[in-house]
């Protein structure tokens, strides 16, 4: 897969999509095309709220929309295993505007 915008690194790497609607879908960058869809495997979307921990929702084998992601980045795995999310607090992700 030699298209898209510098996501070759981040094959086979646990990856964090922040989609236009504010949904934060985490999981294993399996592959994408030059629309940059792309497939992760064993993800899971991460839902905040500031009254409750955050949850976290198995989708499995998931794919996203090139025209739906905003934001995508490496996670820190070591880092990520070590927060309880059960304790952490915080407002969802509002909508992101272009």
């Amino acid at each position: 897969m030699s298209t898209g915008p510098g996501l070759d690194s981040l094959v086979d790497q646990t990856i964090s999509v922040i989609t236009n609607d504010g949904r934060n879908i985490v999981g294993v960058l399996k592959g994408y095309d030059q629309a940059t869809n792309i497939i992760l495997d064993e993800s899971h979307e991460r839902v905040y709220s500031t009254k409750e921990g955050v949850q976290q929702l198995v989708l499995g084998l998931y794919i996203i929309r090139g025209d739906n992601i905003s934001v995508v980045g490496e996670l820190d795995e070591e880092l990520d295993s070590n927060l309880d999310f059960s304790k952490l607090r915080a407002h969802p992700f509002k909508p992101v505007i272009h």
